[in-house]
């Protein structure tokens, strides 16, 4: 690509709508609410690995029990 094909940084953008100003700040603030819920789900001593509970079964060292 040359420097003539490349697109400007500096490029003249359409201004956003306000639906799209909404949604850009709708996501950004479930990007952090995510953030902030990975922060508290954190488990401690909990086991390695895959959630063992996510088939309805528990795992634990090769043996299965079902619920």
């Amino acid at each position: 690509m040359s420097d003539a094909e490349a697109p400007e940084d500096d490029a003249p953008r359409k201004p956003l709508s306000e639906a799209a100003k909404r949604a850009l700040a709708e996501a950004e603030e479930r990007r952090r609410e995510a953030e902030a819920e990975a922060e508290r789900a954190k488990e401690l001593g909990g086991p390695k690995g895959p959630e063992p509970t996510r088939f309805g079964d528990w795992e634990k060292k090769g043996i299965t029990y079902d619920f």
